[in-house]
């Protein structure tokens, strides 16, 4: 499935994967909507570098966790560009509790990560898909993580949350199926905004990685772009971990 002239929504597009992911869809011709939620700064600066680039792009703001948002999000992006072919389910959030710091688990933290990372996700499936049915075609692919494979994280309710991402997926293949393919990219560690400030310990964690690296947005980027290209392909869970989990 060629990415050009297909029109392409990447959830929190502003920042880290998602920027490097809005860049490579629309340096493969690909109509690119940027969403954010707080970034706004980034997600207008990644629109200017695609345009400058000769791209086409828009920046959408909606709250993934708010349904109601996410389907005025896809109605103004179907004004602009006419439907929605791909879907980059990439917005995710975080919050950095010990393991075993059960008592920090709050049901506060659960529901923010599950309203975020696994609800968000279906939103924007669930918004979209009729588009993409009535094309006969489109792709899915879910931002998960090693630490749904692991079971361990930034926290615990973080880890569970990224199962449930795989887990989504699986489902979404089977929901959505003949037509829209839903797979899911799980990287390991990713130099992004949420290593700043923690240079060394990143350093110290690539040297355990049989690559002796930690992967770049771009990296994960690149996989999540040939994962939309795969037209024989659905229902998989991809990692990228630089070695991360055979080390």
């Amino acid at each position: 499935m060629s990415l050009k002239n297909q029109v392409a929504l990447v959830t929190g597009g502003g920042t880290g994967i998602g920027r490097a992911t809005s860049l490579i869809l629309a340096q493969q011709g690909a109509l690119v909507a940027v969403n954010y939620s707080r970034s706004e700064e980034e997600a207008k600066e990644t629109v200017q570098l695609i345009k400058k680039e000769g791209g086409k792009a828009i920046c959408v703001k909606a709250d993934v966790s708010n349904d109601k948002e996410v389907r005025q999000m896809v109605d103004t992006i179907v004004e602009q560009f006419g439907t929605v072919n791909l879907l980059v389910n990439n917005a995710s959030i975080t919050r950095h509790i010990p393991m075993d710091d059960l008592e920090a688990q709050t049901s506060e933290v659960w529901d923010e990560l599950y309203d975020v990372n696994v609800k968000g996700m279906f939103f924007c499936a669930r918004a979209v898909a009729p588009y993409m049915k009535k094309k006969k075609r489109g792709a899915i692919v879910n931002v998960g993580s090693i630490a749904g494979l692991t079971g361990t994280g930034s926290s615990l309710p973080y880890a569970v949350s990224k199962a449930a991402v795989h887990g989504l997926t699986k489902s979404l293949a089977h929901a959505l199926a003949p037509e829209i393919r839903v797979c899911s990219v799980a990287p390991g560690a990713v130099a992004t905004r949420w290593w700043a400030g923690q240079e060394e310990r990143m350093k110290q964690l690539a040297g355990h990685l049989l690559l002796q690296r930690i992967a770049t947005p771009e990296d994960i980027a690149k996989l999540i772009c040939a994962v939309l290209e795969q037209e024989a392909m659905t229902g998989q869970i991809i990692t990228a971990d630089c070695g991360q989990m055979g080390s």
